[in-house]
């Protein structure tokens, strides 16, 4: 809207009950929506949905553009403007397809993320490149803290894109599949902590994952979420702990080591190692995974 653009609907998920009290709330894009004055509607499906068809096509669009929807677009969706449906997506394509792209990105230690606008296509993520816009990611840099920063570098991208098109300047580039990565939707177990992993390897899933599935293990029994740590030089046998005063190791593969700095037993609030240390009398040696 601040581009200039005329957007004639804005098609958003049904309210949904959330928080404590289950009220219907609507998603933060109808609220953007309404406060524009533009009209939303809210199609529990699109696939087979005659009357949503019979409203875009009375509109004749120009794009139609698609972020974080969450329902497969239909082919006949796909077909209806002459611009395409056009598709922000989370990485430099063909890197990291699928539903979690920013999580796995920073899990499996990426040190250069981005943002991709593409046509949208019948296959996951497979559709033409048409911009691409790099990011650094930071060392201290997680899943909570660089998703603004990409969704800013994004929203800027998809309007450059837009007025590219408009203009006839931006060629479709075909993705190279034998190049592409796969960034599946994410579930609990992929917090699970496999102390065989390096500490590198470990810590960098615990900052994709974040806020979840977290980083996770066992510890006397009970699930134990690991929220900060960080990389050092110290021995310690593999799932092994090491309490040296106020600090905290665990053993990881490859003969690397973490220091915990934020933990959170199952059950109790989240606390400093320090906190953990005292409050639970630890002692080298103890072992976690059991």
């Amino acid at each position: 809207m601040e581009a200039g653009f005329r957007m004639d609907l804005v098609v958003t998920q049904p309210d949904r009950p959330k928080g404590r009290g289950m009220e219907l709330a609507f998603s933060p894009v109808k609220d953007c929506a309404q406060r524009l004055g533009l009209p939303v509607t809210q199609p529990e499906k699109i696939k087979n949905n005659d009357e949503f068809k019979e409203q875009l096509e009375a509109l004749k669009p120009d794009a139609v553009i698609v972020v974080g929807y969450g329902r497969i677009v239909p082919q006949w969706m796909l077909d209806l403007p002459p611009m395409g449906n056009i598709n922000l997506h989370a990485s430099l394509l063909p890197k990291y397809r699928g539903a979690a792209p920013i999580q796995w990105a920073i899990a499996k230690g990426e040190r250069v993320t981005g943002v991709t606008t593409m046509r949208i296509d019948a296959g996951l993520d497979t559709g033409d490149i048409l911009l691409q816009r790099e990011m650094a990611v930071m060392e201290e840099d997680t899943a909570e803290t660089i998703s603004p920063r990409l969704a800013a570098v994004g929203a800027e991208l998809m309007v450059e894109t837009l007025r590219g098109l408009g203009e006839g300047k931006i060629p479709p580039k075909a993705q190279d599949s034998a190049r592409a990565t796969l960034a599946p939707i994410l579930k609990k177990e992929d917090g699970r902590i496999d102390f065989a992993s390096s500490a590198r390897q470990i810590h960098d899933r615990m900052r994709g994952f974040q806020p979840w599935p977290g980083a996770f293990t066992k510890f006397r029994g009970k699930i134990l979420n690991v929220w900060a740590d960080r990389v050092v030089e110290q021995k310690v046998a593999q799932a092994e702990l090491a309490v040296a005063g106020e600090q905290l190791f665990a053993g990881c593969g490859e003969h690397t080591a973490l220091e915990l700095l934020e933990v959170q037993p199952e059950g109790k609030r989240r606390m400093s190692v320090r906190d953990f240390i005292h409050g639970y009398r630890l002692q080298s040696g103890e072992r976690l995974g059991e």
